[in-house]
């Protein structure tokens, strides 16, 4: 496994070098993507992935076995579209057609914070695309470009190169986005090629709908990416016995900072987004023991730009190891560490 950014939420944080929020899980001659921050293909060339890295019109991407996105914040897809669209330079032509694999349709805007009247929601017509409509929007958005590589740089069209799909979470977990936004429930597999079986379940980071957790089974050993969440049994259920467990973290002492108490009533929608949707320091190791793994390794750290001394109390109450996890960071997993 490889920690391409392990910097969380959309701030370029003053005096960090951590890009966005991006993971490899790397199985012999391929890898799997887990989400898509800022500065991803920047850090897939840095890792060395892939056989075509050092060249200039080819890349990482010939390696790419499958993209999966945790939810839909930005700060976990924005570099999705750099992929998909410079990835015709950087290697994506000379794989089979990838899956990328995502979060549906929430179904229903979140519900508004605090009072006053609702603003007019963007894109009222389909205001929460899910993975799939993502990634057809995005071909629309850049068609002249997609165009101009088909036409005269004879370069693949982009069916050719990727196909999209909503992680199948069953229906009836999916029917109160804003009552009941992670339900309890058993991990599903969606997903098994060669090298990976991918399981997932929801987690908690309301008001985003679904979030996902996926764990990767593999011949070595397996790791499980927790997404952005607050606790919740769901996800001590689907690491339970895992080798690793990549989990966000956030520093509860910042979002007091910038939002000392009296609140106004934006103020305290995002604080108390920033505390519940989030994990604590002091709540990452306890969860990491009650799952049973092997390895803690912190990613997705709010904010980005504090010194490891920060996160050091996230083993608190875990018997394994923790690992603070820095962009670049190579991790051998199971039979392969």
């Amino acid at each position: 496994m490889v920690l391409l950014g392990t910097s969380g939420g959309p701030p370029y944080w003053p005096g960090s070098e951590r890009e966005g929020i991006s993971s490899a899980v790397v199985v012999g001659d391929r890898y799997y993507l887990v989400d898509a921050g800022h500065g991803v293909m920047r850090r897939l060339r840095g890792a060395e992935l892939g056989t075509r890295f050092d060249t200039d019109l080819d890349g990482p991407l010939d390696a790419l076995a499958g993209i999966f996105l945790t939810h839909l914040h930005s700060d976990h897809v924005v570099d999705l579209n750099n992929i998909l669209t410079e990835g015709l330079y950087n290697g994506l032509q000379h794989v089979e057609r990838v899956p990328v694999w995502g979060p549906g349709n929430r179904g229903a805007l979140p519900p508004l914070f605090g009072a006053g009247p609702a603003p007019e929601p963007v894109a009222p017509q389909n205001p929460t695309p899910g993975t799939r409509e993502i990634t057809d929007l995005m071909v629309q958005t850049y068609a002249t470009d997609f165009n101009d590589r088909l036409f005269d740089n004879r370069k693949p069209h982009p069916s050719d190169l990727w196909e999209a799909f909503d992680v199948p979470v069953p229906a009836r977990y999916l029917t109160d986005p804003n009552g009941n936004p992670c339900p309890v429930m058993d991990p599903f597999t969606f997903y098994e090629d060669e090298h990976v079986k991918v399981s997932a379940t929801l987690v908690y980071h309301a008001p985003v709908f679904p979030a996902l957790a996926y764990r990767f089974d593999t011949d070595d050993g397996s790791i499980v990416f927790s997404g952005d969440t607050g606790p919740t049994p769901n996800l001590i259920k689907l690491a339970t016995g895992a080798d690793v467990l990549v989990h966000e973290v956030i520093d509860p002492a910042w979002p007091r900072s910038l939002f000392p108490e009296p609140r106004t009533d934006a103020q305290e929608g995002l604080y108390q987004h920033l505390i519940q949707a989030h994990t604590l320091i002091e709540d990452v190791g306890p969860i990491a023991q009650e799952a049973g793994v092997g390895t803690l390794v912190l990613s997705h750290m709010v904010p980005g730009n504090r010194p490891d001394e920060t996160w050091e109390a996230c083993g608190d109450g875990f018997d394994g190891q923790l690992v603070i996890g820095h962009d670049l960071d190579v991790l051998g997993i199971g039979t392969a560490a």
